[in-house]
């Protein structure tokens, strides 16, 4: 991490992915920043009945890094024992209220750092060219650069409403 904040300069990595990991690891440093000395309450906080814990976040974040790694890499959607495992921080609902609670932050690093890991180790066997390579996505096409991109752009967004959340609780 000494090179956090120098887009480009990463140790032992090659061309454009150098550019693309420099941003995926600011981003992470920032989120794992957010959940500094969080206890298990707080990752449990739920500020609305329908709305989105702490823990349901990270869930996500790991469960949408994971989706990507099937899409780019393996060109394929999640499998049954993947749905089950990965649905409720996708989609973020009654099931993930229901079933993401009780785990302290460990847990959370931990499942983000094993996806993140799998990604890294990926992402070395690859060249340049399959940043730039384009596939239907939705309704239009998308490199995979642009999914990558996308992947902490999400980051971003849901580590804002950590913060948030955060506030909320401390003053519930």
């Amino acid at each position: 991490m000494k090179n956090l904040l120098l887009v480009g300069e990463q140790d032992g990595v090659k061309g454009d992915f150098n550019t693309l990991i420099s941003m995926m690891n600011y981003v992470r440093y920032t989120t794992l920043e957010a959940i500094k000395d969080i206890t298990v309450e707080e990752l449990d906080y739920l500020h609305s009945p329908t709305g989105n814990t702490i823990g349901m976040l990270l869930t996500h974040m790991a469960g949408v890094e994971y989706w990507y790694q099937l899409n780019t890499f393996e060109n394929r959607d999640l499998n049954s024992e993947e749905e089950a495992k990965w649905l409720p921080g996708l989609d973020l609902d009654e099931g993930a209220r229901e079933s993401i609670k009780g785990k302290d932050v460990n847990y959370y690093i931990n499942l983000l750092d094993e996806i993140r890991e799998d990604t890294y180790e990926k992402f070395n066997t690859l060249s340049d060219e399959w940043l730039y390579e384009k596939s239907d996505f939705g309704r239009s096409q998308a490199t995979n650069y642009y999914k990558w991109f996308h992947v902490f752009e999400d980051e971003i967004n849901h580590r804002g409403q950590i913060r948030m959340i955060r506030k909320l609780y401390k003053n519930a």
